[in-house]
């Protein structure tokens, strides 16, 4: 029996890539939400930040990835030898990445830490476990508590927050959030019924990017401002 292929489609995305830094061994972008990092399975999902950088670099190799909805700071790698040198200090812990995201009610303490092991829950979804989950850290700062504005003009209490994720785990972010008591609003996977529809897009942002410069080892420390 043949496998079925993927069921989903990404919708279009009409948001453009935008080149942050550039040189002759690595990239810095600004991934639009909407786009998916790698061409899924499914041959309507070939548009990519993947499938649209090798149009101008075509030994450009993706470091790590965002989800659909995350916008934000990726970093590249031009060619075979750049991407494994710069995969060896994802690898040893050297790369730190900050989030920005906006949260379903109003967040206390100020700061904090999520710990909460995450392991593949049923497809798509991951899931918590304390017997099979691999370990998975966060730390939060409140930046200030808001209020967002659902699609009927009502609105609810959120907070914008800084996440520093100390692992790496897929959907970390957006699991930790909702175990926290306060999903990321327009998450289509985690948050409830209100705080998905009190935004029109997963409301998390990569921030920023630190890491040694594969050539040189300057720290290289690159912001990308929130668009919400």
């Amino acid at each position: 029996m043949q496998p079925q292929a993927d069921p989903f489609i990404a919708p279009t995305c009409t948001g453009s890539i935008q080149i942050l830094y550039q040189d002759d061994s690595i990239l810095l972008i600004n991934k639009p939400t909407g786009l998916l990092s790698l061409s899924g399975k499914h041959p309507l999902n070939k548009d990519s930040v993947h499938f649209r950088l090798v149009q101008d670099f075509p030994d450009a190799r993706l470091l790590h990835r965002l989800d659909l909805g995350t916008s934000g700071i990726m970093l590249v790698a031009l060619n075979k030898s750049i991407n494994g040198s710069l995969t060896r200090q994802f690898q040893a812990k050297r790369i730190a990445k900050t989030y920005t995201a906006v949260l379903q009610g109003h967040v206390a303490p100020a700061f904090g830490q999520i710990s909460a092991p995450i392991a593949k829950g049923e497809f798509p979804l991951q899931k918590i476990c304390r017997e099979t989950g691999k370990p998975a850290h966060t730390e939060y700062e409140l930046l200030g508590h808001e209020f967002a504005t659902d699609e009927r003009g009502a609105k609810t209490p959120s907070s914008r927050v800084l996440f520093t994720p100390l692992t790496g785990r897929t959907h970390q972010l957006r699991i930790h959030s909702r175990a926290l008591g306060h999903p990321i609003l327009g998450c289509d996977l985690y948050a409830n019924d209100a705080a998905y529809f009190s935004a029109s897009r997963l409301m998390l942002h990569a921030t920023s990017l630190s890491f040694n410069h594969p050539l040189t080892d300057e720290r290289v420390h690159v912001q990308c401002p929130c668009p919400f």
